[in-house]
């Protein structure tokens, strides 16, 4: 998921790498002159040509770092920008899921493949780039340098490189099963403290701070007991290495002396042991280097396999490549239309046939559990029906684009979702945000009873609102997620539940306004109030999966007992 930069800045590295090793490479070089200039062994030399090999060597160590440097920053900028795409797909993709896939993913687990998994995988991008590309090469290049010097050296330098692996291989299979379940161990922290501080009022009021807090310790102490199995792990690896790189260093120094000791390497072999030892550290580096890269390969494995698999679920709800006619007046039809929740044994909704005629106001009541508010939620597919087929204006809804479908409805659900911002952001909201005037935005929370309120607030419709609401009231969120639907001016409302937060005499006033500047659209009701509903054109009664009676409040009292006994529990004969 590179991009066409990012491949370029990759040339570019790989590039800077194999100009780097050579630095580094030719500095040992100049380090076995020096010690042979020193130490007597070249004869010939002088003060000045050891400065001048020493002023050559300090260059090239100078050349070394600063590729080294930007090489580091470019390895940064693409592992970034790669993360920075993932996130971006991730959202996007997240937005197009319906609520089937939403159910699938928790909301703490999509936080943590958001970030966390991310992260993961941003790390071992910018690790790998510069681990895979450069330390074979400078590996491969060292090796060929010390080739046929001396087998017992080479002897020494491949122990060591053996037993290293060895030890880092043993590391690895002990992490790996750990790394698998540390991720899912971190979303259930996540998910706890998601649900700790969400409902922080409810858990005060019940004393149950106790057993949060036994909660949260569980999914805290199995994820810190994974995290120590690895960093104990990870930890040995690092005082063993500096132990086997200064095991090494001897052994080659013993080696190199006993050599000379006995006549078969001349004195000037000193210098070549200082190259051969820096030869040999960077091997052992570099494949330390490639190694720990594979090291951390199992935990990226896991993160970008979690990543995928968000990236790779396709949504139920797939986008209508149709258009919306104004067929039948952009009436509603539902035709045999059922509904089964996944992996549930029995239909939410089932056969459901109904017709709305375009500026009914239409109503659906029943008790809990009766799929009022799933049947509702299949005309703007929230979810999609499983059997039969929903028409808007002759139209099957699955036919017609998403964007399309939802400028034509408004839906306001009954829990309100306000966003951090103002009042003017909330009502001037989604696509066209910024084109509402201030008339339209006063209209709107006037007929849904908000501009009262709204105008005792300081900066009024710019006045600050938190996230999520926190500083309105429950009544306050409710009408102003109903002002942002009727600011939009859709051709159909659905209402799911929406007036249950508005007290009687609120509720009344919004309704007789709702039917005076909204006459022309049509409006579906998910209500229990029976005073909400009595006055709508339709009035459908669900039971048990099924619509049980059909008609107006008059007509339901006398021909349906389901209707009846909801109006008698809630209204007396004489009130109703």
């Amino acid at each position: 998921m590179l991009s066409k930069r990012d491949f370029i800045l990759l040339g570019i590295v790989a590039v800077l790498i194999t100009f780097g090793v050579w630095l580094d490479l030719v500095v040992p070089e100049y380090l076995g002159r020096i010690t042979n200039l020193i130490t007597g062994v070249t004869q010939d030399g002088t003060t000045g040509d050891v400065w001048r090999n020493g002023a050559a060597m300090f260059g090239f160590a100078v050349g070394a770092v600063i590729v080294g440097i930007i090489v580091a920053l470019l390895s940064s900028v693409i592992s970034a920008s790669h993360a920075a795409r993932l996130r971006r797909k991730m959202f996007e993709k997240v937005g197009e899921f319906s609520q089937h896939e939403m159910n699938k993913f928790s909301v703490a687990s999509l936080i943590t493949r958001t970030t966390n998994d991310i992260n993961n995988i941003q790390q071992f991008t910018s690790m790998a780039i510069q681990g895979i590309i450069g330390s074979p090469i400078l590996a491969i290049w060292a090796m060929t340098r010390i080739a046929g010097a001396s087998w017992q050296l080479s002897l020494v330098t491949a122990v060591s490189v053996t037993v290293m692996v060895i030890l880092l291989v043993v590391i690895i299979l002990i992490a790996m099963p750990r790394f698998f379940r540390i991720q899912i161990l971190t979303d259930r922290v996540n998910q706890v403290s998601r649900e700790n501080l969400t409902g922080l009022r409810v858990v005060r009021a019940y004393n149950a701070e106790e057993f949060e807090q036994e909660k949260f310790d569980k999914a805290n102490i199995a994820l810190t007991k994974n995290n120590i199995v690895v960093g104990r792990a990870i930890s040995i690896f690092m005082p063993f290495l500096s132990f086997l790189l200064s095991t090494m260093t001897v052994a080659i120094y013993w080696v190199t002396s006993s050599l000379i000791s006995s006549g078969d390497m001349p004195m000037s072999f000193i210098g070549d042991m200082m190259v051969f030892s820096q030869y040999s550290v960077m091997i052992v580096f570099s494949l330390i280097m490639v190694l720990m890269t594979f090291a951390f390969l199992p935990r990226t494995i896991v993160s970008a396999r979690r990543v995928y698999e968000v990236l790779g679920t396709e949504s139920t709800v797939l986008d209508g490549s149709g258009e919306l006619t104004e067929g039948n007046g952009r009436d509603i039809e539902f035709k045999n239309v059922s509904f089964k929740y996944p992996d549930a044994d029995a239909n939410i909704v089932t056969d459901v046939s109904l017709y709305i005629k375009r500026g009914q106001t239409v109503a659906f009541i029943g008790s809990t559990g009766s799929g009022k508010s799933t049947l509702v939620n299949l005309l703007p597919r929230i979810y999609d029906a499983t059997e039969g087929e929903i028409k808007l204006g002759g139209t099957c809804v699955r036919d017609i684009p998403l964007s399309e479908l939802n400028t034509v409805v408004g839906y306001v659900p009954q829990t309100a979702v306000i966003f951090k911002g103002t009042i003017r952001s909330n009502i001037d909201f989604g696509e066209g945000a910024g084109t509402l005037s201030d008339d339209d935005i006063w209209k709107s929370l006037e007929v849904a009873q908000a501009k009262d309120f709204v105008e005792k607030l300081e900066g009024g419709l710019d006045a600050p609102v938190s996230q999520a609401g926190k500083n309105l009231s429950g009544g306050q969120k409710q009408r102003l997620a109903i002002a942002r639907a009727i600011a939009r001016r859709p051709e159909i409302f659905i209402f799911d539940d929406t007036f249950s937060a508005l007290d009687y005499k609120t509720d009344k006033k919004l309704r007789d306004a709702l039917k005076k500047d909204t006459k022309d659209a049509t409006k579906l009701i998910v209500a229990q109030r029976i005073g909400t509903i009595k006055d709508a054109d339709q009035i459908f009664v669900l039971d048990k999966d099924k619509i049980v009676g059909r008609g107006t409040h008059k007509e339901l009292m006398e021909s349906c007992e389901v209707y009846k006994e909801i109006a008698l529990s809630q209204l007396s004969k004489e009130e109703l």
